[in-house]
């Protein structure tokens, strides 16, 4: 399987061109007025209009009330939504509800987090609305929107991963290591990217996308010599 990758964070036609001519799959905003990557409605509706058919727009809203995510889709047409605060199971549903959008739920791991955890909060959000898509999991830090700090990949149970959004601390030296190792659905990266805050840099854009796919051959290979060497029944 291909792992797929969203480029978050992005504010300049350039950044948008950049990702889009490297292979993503995905393109974020952010509507969280504290950060520096922040954009508002109305010029994140500039930047969807050149994005092309087939690439997913992802708006980032940290505690946000439903009727202001759902003024945001009216003015910026996001495929998708992704809840980066401190939302209950219940509040996101209602977001996602008023908005009419699809969403994924952010996880914030600490380094005490239970594996049993991450299943349990999967299953509450799967529970209490269609529009649940998965969980992005992320690094736990005193902030919202994401620090570029990592956690440990093994508290992710093996049969979540393939359902999950890994982000938090990815760069181009680990996001190989990450794609092999974690096995998730896809990966999500913003100041990792960048050239400074909120300024993306099309190289490195570049090779996080090659790292990924070098990744991707890994899985295959791995794939292919279990399958070579599977003994018939």
């Amino acid at each position: 399987m291909r792992t797929r990758i969203k480029i978050c964070g992005l504010t300049r036609e350039e950044d948008v061109h950049a990702a889009v001519a490297a292979g993503a799959d995905a393109i974020g905003f952010v509507f969280y007025p504290k950060s520096p990557r922040y954009v508002t409605p109305q010029r994140a509706a500039e930047l969807i209009r050149i994005v092309p058919p087939f690439i997913t727009t992802v708006g980032l809203f940290v505690n946000a009330a439903p009727d202001e995510v759902a003024r945001t889709v009216r003015v910026a047409p996001l495929s998708l939504i992704q809840l980066h605060g401190d939302e209950t199971v219940a509040e996101a549903a209602a977001i996602a509800a008023a908005a009419g959008r699809q969403f994924m739920k952010v996880f914030r791991v600490k380094p005490d987090t239970a594996p049993d955890e991450l299943l349990e909060y999967e299953q509450a959000n799967r529970a209490a609305s269609p529009l649940f898509t998965s969980l992005l999991l992320d690094t736990y830090v005193d902030a919202y929107g994401g620090a570029g700090k990592g956690f440990d990949w093994s508290l992710i149970p093996k049969d979540l991963a393939p359902r999950v959004v890994l982000s938090g601390g990815l760069s181009v030296h680990n996001a190989t290591d990450a794609v092999a190792g974690v096995r998730p659905y896809a990966v999500d990266i913003s100041s990792g990217v960048e050239a400074s805050r909120g300024i993306k840099d099309a190289r490195k854009i570049a090779d996080f996308v090659a790292a990924v796919r070098a990744g991707d051959a890994i899985l295959e290979s791995e794939t292919h010599h279990e399958r070579e060497t599977a003994v018939p029944r």
